[in-house]
């Protein structure tokens, strides 16, 4: 190597020289790497330098540095009113329920009943999930249903996250009860608890809200939302493991389906709408449950 050498590379990243060292070589470019600990240098003989210069330059423009895949903006709203519109809705259905309000025995009237759904009683999908046996399962379903429902009302907006939620409830106990023998009979939110649970892993995922350049943030939202459902939705002799099963999946595919369709609307009112069209649907569920 001459003594006359200059300088046609430099940087902190030895295996980027080393790269570099690789384009040279096959060029047969004589050249030498200096490393001082804190940055390393790619040398060539001065008569050598221009033609070293072009192919670098030329190695460059072919092989960019790879650029991160940015995540979604998500522009994340309020989702007090849809909690606290739950938190009333199941509390007060469970106070009418318990005092047998009207003379009518609402669980009877508004249970999931295998035979009666198939019979074309379609309310009592929805009308099961502000039921509950006891103070134990109230308790239960509100707490998840406010954490998972905490999740989905940020990324939806209250109004539109729980009438989604009601929809792919509503639709995991139809399919619930198709599935199972038509004497099967239940009630609870918990099949509501576990559709916001898919519906936030379905949007989070079909939408590439996560990072995609690692197949752990690709499918993260989807090993997530199974493994909470295996964690907190399969314990119990009295769980209905089908219809949080079929609420996760169709919790999931709603999710997917809002992403297809399109920005969602974000303003007060268009939440404001869906959310009474959330209420309306469980109040007029109700009204024909105890009027049949």
């Amino acid at each position: 190597m001459q003594d006359d050498l200059r300088v046609v590379f430099e940087s902190r990243n030895r295996r980027s020289c080393a790269d570099r060292a690789l384009v040279l070589e096959s060029l047969q470019i004589p050249h030498s790497i200096v490393d001082d600990g804190a940055t390393c240098a790619l040398l060539v003989p001065a008569e050598f330098s221009a033609r070293a210069a072009e192919e670098l330059r030329l190695y460059d423009e072919e092989n960019p540095p790879p650029r991160p895949k940015q995540r979604r903006q998500v522009n994340y709203q309020d989702p007090l009113p849809g909690l606290i519109g739950y938190v009333l809705v199941i509390c007060a259905i469970a106070w009418l329920a318990g005092y047998s309000i009207f003379g009518e025995n609402w669980f009877v009237a508004g249970r999931v009943d295998g035979e009666l759904i198939r019979d074309g009683e379609w309310w009592r999908t929805v009308t099961a999930l502000t039921l509950h046996s006891g103070v134990k399962h109230l308790v239960g379903n509100i707490v998840f249903g406010v954490l998972f429902g905490l999740f989905a009302g940020r990324l939806l907006g209250s109004g539109i996250a729980w009438l989604a939620i009601v929809l792919a409830a509503a639709a995991g106990n139809t399919a619930n009860t198709l599935l199972l023998e038509s004497t099967h009979r239940s009630i609870g939110a918990s099949t509501a608890v576990f559709a916001a649970l898919g519906l936030v892993a379905g949007f989070v995922w079909r939408g590439k809200l996560m990072a995609q350049d690692r197949w752990s943030y690709r499918y993260g939202p989807i090993v997530g939302g199974f493994a909470l459902l295996m964690y907190t939705g399969t314990g119990g002799e009295n769980t209905d493991i089908g219809a949080h099963l079929l609420g996760f999946v169709s919790g999931f595919a709603t999710g997917m389906l809002l992403t297809v369709l399109g920005p969602l609307p974000t303003d007060n009112r268009s939440q404001s709408i869906a959310g009474i069209i959330a209420l309306l649907l469980v109040a007029v569920s109700w009204i024909v449950a105890l009027q049949v």
